[in-house]
């Protein structure tokens, strides 16, 4: 998995640690990709791939191409960064209970993944509650209308921090992701592109695996299975016959058919 680092989380990193905070950059940033392992992890669970994750001065993303993805997979993906920042601070609580000595140690760790928690549950695009209400709206109004009004929410909540850092909390961060959510509001949304399994070549070498499906199973139901390790031939028993396909001609079926498709 490729990482890559904008210029300006450099530049923020470099002044944290002239100001003496660079422990807590670093917390920030590690939690910021165990947050962007969750959506990637989730995603390879779900049939897709993601190429790579991006450190940025106000966050990390993970790149993935999703083409097709159903509105409950969708949700799926984007509560699992958040879902992973509940499970450390579940954690980290858990060992405050039975060794209190350690929170002196890892209060910052708590800190930052409830912080990451709060932040991406807001309902702004594109933030993961931002993604999951957009799927949830959805369900009653159209994709663009959807869109829309979380982006009208996102400008507000921008609005809100701009507010709060002028008559409450002196907290350059707050004026930071206010930009931020402000420019995501007017951002135009990038198209997703299809992924080329078939570009993939098996490296000579590989151990063959076979994995019996059900005839109904579907190109996702065989992309969870994929590894990276092994060659896989995929097996189905129909009306009494044994029928098989190899991972080469499942990726070569991917190019005309919809990941939800079945494969027989």
């Amino acid at each position: 998995m490729k990482i890559t680092l904008h210029p300006l989380f450099i530049a923020f990193g470099i002044a944290t640690a002239i100001f003496g905070g660079l422990p807590v950059f670093i917390i920030y940033a590690l939690t910021a990709l165990l947050h962007e392992c969750g959506h990637i992890f989730c995603a390879s669970r779900l049939g897709f791939a993601c190429k790579k994750i991006s450190l940025m001065p106000y966050g990390a993303a993970a790149h993935c191409d999703t083409e097709g993805i159903s509105a409950r997979d969708e949700i799926k993906l984007a509560l699992s960064g958040p879902l992973v920042n509940a499970l450390i601070c579940i954690a980290v609580a858990g060992l405050w209970w039975f060794y209190p000595q350690t929170y002196a140690y890892t209060d910052t760790v708590f800190s930052a993944s409830a912080v990451m928690l709060a932040i991406n549950l807001l309902p702004a695009y594109p933030l993961d509650g931002g993604r999951a209400a957009r799927c949830l709206l959805t369900l009653f109004l159209s994709r663009k209308v959807a869109g829309i009004i979380l982006r009208v929410l996102g400008g507000l909540l921008s609005a809100a921090f701009v507010i709060t850092f002028f008559l409450a909390v002196k907290n350059f961060s707050f004026l930071v992701f206010a930009a931020f959510l402000f420019c995501s509001a007017f951002e135009k949304e990038q198209p997703l592109t299809r992924i080329n399994y078939a570009a993939k070549k098996p490296k000579r070498g590989k151990e063959i695996k076979h994995v019996l499906l059900n005839p109904s199973s579907t190109y996702k139901d065989a992309l969870r299975h994929i590894d990276s390790g092994r060659y896989l031939i995929f097996q189905f028993y129909q009306d009494g016959m044994l029928d098989e396909i190899t991972e080469d001609e499942l990726f070569e079926q991917l190019q005309t058919k919809g990941i939800y498709d079945t494969i027989l």
